[in-house]
C-alpha cells in the first residue's frame, strides 16, 4: 500500500510538474515538436517525467503485492494529490467542498488499508491473457478514431477508453509470471501491456486536447479502477481480511467518488486559476 500511494504521489505531483513546464514552454512558437524540444529544456519537465517514471515502478511493485482494487483506487488518489500541490505551487483556490474530497479520498484509502489482504493466489488463464490483448486492441482502435467520434460525449468515451487501457496495465502486471526473454515474447499479456498503455496515454491525450478535462477524468476514473477490481477479485482471486469485505468495498467507493469529485485536476489548473472560472485550454500533460 505504501508502493501505491507513492506512486500516487509521483504521478500527481507530475502532472503539476509537467504543466508549469509545458505552458512555460508554449510561450514560444512553433509547432508540437519544438514545443516538446523546449520543455525537454526544462527542468521541471525533466522532473515530471522522472517521476511518472518512479511512480510506474512503485504501481508494479504495488500491484504485485496488494489486491489490484486497492492500488487502482490509490492511483486515482493521484487526483488529490494534484489539487493540493497546485494549490501549493499555482496557488489555484480549492473550495471547501474539493478540501472535502480530498480528505474523502485520504479517508477510503485509509479504509482500504487496514481491509485489503494480500494480492490473489490465481495466476490468471491463458483466455484472461487473450481477453486483455483483445481489449487493448479494440481501446487502440478507439483512440485512432478518436478525433472522429461525435463532439456529444466524447470527453467522456475517451476518457473512459484510456481509462480501461490503464486498467488493462494493472492487470496485465499480474498476467507477466516471468521476465525472461522467451516468457516475455509467449505471452500475450505483454503485448497488451505495451498496447493497452501506449493507447490509453494516446486516448487521454485526445480527451484532454479537444473537450472537457472534468468529463475525460472522470471517465478515466471510472475505467481505471472498477474494471481492474472486478478482474483482480473474480479471476484471480483478490480478497479482503477476514470479515472486512464490507469496508474494503466501502472504502473503494469513497475513495472513487472523492476522485471523481477532484476531476477537474486531471490536468493542473492555470496559475492563479479561480474556482468556477471558465476553463482554460492548454497541452495536455502526463501523469493524470
Amino acid at each position: 500500500m505504501v508502493c501505491a500511494l507513492g506512486a500516487a504521489v509521483c504521478f500527481g505531483t507530475a502532472t503539476v510538474l509537467q504543466a508549469v513546464a509545458t505552458r512555460t514552454a508554449g510561450r514560444g512558437g512553433g509547432g508540437d515538436a519544438a514545443l516538446l524540444l523546449r520543455a525537454l529544456r526544462q527542468w521541471r519537465y525533466l522532473a515530471g517525467l522522472a517521476l511518472d517514471g518512479l511512480g510506474f515502478l512503485l504501481q508494479i511493485a504495488a500491484l504485485r503485492s496488494i489486491p489490484i482494487y486497492a492500488v487502482g483506487a490509490a492511483l486515482a488518489s493521484s487526483l488529490a494529490v494534484t489539487a493540493v500541490v497546485a494549490a501549493r505551487l499555482l496557488r489555484v483556490r480549492l473550495t471547501r467542498s474539493e478540501w472535502a474530497a480530498v480528505a474523502v479520498v485520504c479517508g477510503g484509502l485509509a479504509m482500504l488499508g487496514l481491509a485489503s489482504g494480500a494480492e490473489g493466489d490465481r495466476a490468471g488463464s491463458t483466455a484472461l491473457k487473450y481477453v486483455t490483448l483483445a481489449t487493448a486492441v479494440a481501446v487502440l482502435l478507439l483512440a485512432l478514431a478518436g478525433g472522429r467520434l461525435p463532439e456529444r460525449g466524447r470527453s467522456l468515451t475517451l476518457g473512459l477508453g484510456a481509462g480501461f487501457g490503464f486498467g488493462v496495465v494493472e492487470v496485465t502486471v499480474r498476467l507477466i509470471d516471468g521476465l525472461a526473454p522467451s516468457a516475455l515474447l509467449t505471452n500475450p499479456a505483454t503485448y497488451a501491456l505495451l498496447l493497452g498503455g501506449s493507447a490509453a496515454f494516446l486516448l487521454l491525450t485526445t480527451a484532454l486536447e479537444r473537450g472537457s478535462v472534468t468529463a475525460a477524468t472522470a471517465g478515466m476514473v471510472m475505467g481505471e479502477t472498477l474494471g481492474p477490481a472486478v478482474v483482480g477479485v473474480i479471476w484471480l482471486g483478490d480478497r479482503t481480511r477476514e470479515g472486512m469485505a464490507w469496508l474494503a468495498v466501502l472504502g473503494f467507493l469513497v475513495a472513487v467518488v472523492g476522485a471523481l469529485l477532484l476531476a477537474r485536476f486531471g490536468e493542473a489548473p492555470v496559475e492563479g486559476a479561480q474556482v468556477g472560472a471558465a476553463p482554460v485550454e492548454a497541452a495536455p500533460v502526463e501523469g493524470a
